[in-house]
């Protein structure tokens, strides 16, 4: 389905369209979900070029472009083409919008993984600690990303040797884990 509407965004709207470019992007998600890591890559790197050149450099669309393409290069192992890009987007999210924005904290969770795959595991642990903060803040205790952040502080916080550091996070968060309820979507 994505294949289809990409190429009738393509022909009915051209190449450079914002929709055409969604679809784009959408298909180099799909990919990446799928595990077609490589043929992910190439489409967000050209999906990311038309989206800088069309919207600029800061603009959201570009920035959720250059966010998957860092996530893409990680999942190849790519660490400090993943590190560049995942450090570029952060910068840029927090300039435009904001240091508690969803997105950006997507974003510095993002680069602290990278930076765990690199070995900086103290830097890692420093950015977790203030995502997290901004997290439980915005989100709370409870939402699945600051759950996902938490988990990820644990484990930097054990890689530097903290392990009771570590193991209190965790009790803590399970002793005030409340099962989750989803709403029926109307």
């Amino acid at each position: 389905m994505v294949e289809d509407t990409l190429e009738r965004r393509r022909r009915l709207l051209g190449e450079d369209h914002p929709h055409t470019l969604a679809s784009l992007h959408g298909l180099a998600v799909t990919l990446h979900a799928l595990g077609q890591s490589t043929d992910a890559r190439r489409i967000q790197e050209d999906t990311l070029d038309h989206r800088r050149r069309l919207l600029g450099e800061d603009h959201p669309h570009t920035l959720d472009s250059a966010h998957s393409l860092a996530v893409t290069l990680h999942a190849l192992e790519h660490y400090a083409d993943a590190l560049s890009m995942d450090q570029g987007t952060l910068a840029r999210r927090r300039r435009t919008l904001g240091e508690d924005h969803p997105d950006t904290l997507q974003s510095a969770h993002s680069l602290a993984v990278t930076l765990s795959a690199l070995r900086e595991h103290a830097t890692a642990v420093h950015l977790l600690r203030d995502t997290r903060t901004r997290s439980r803040r915005t989100r709370g205790e409870e939402h699945q990303f600051t759950i996902a952040v938490t988990e990820a502080l644990a484990n930097e916080l054990t890689a530097v040797g903290k392990r009771h550091e570590a193991q209190k996070l965790l009790s803590a968060r399970k002793a005030g884990a409340r099962p989750v309820t989803r709403r029926k979507r109307r």
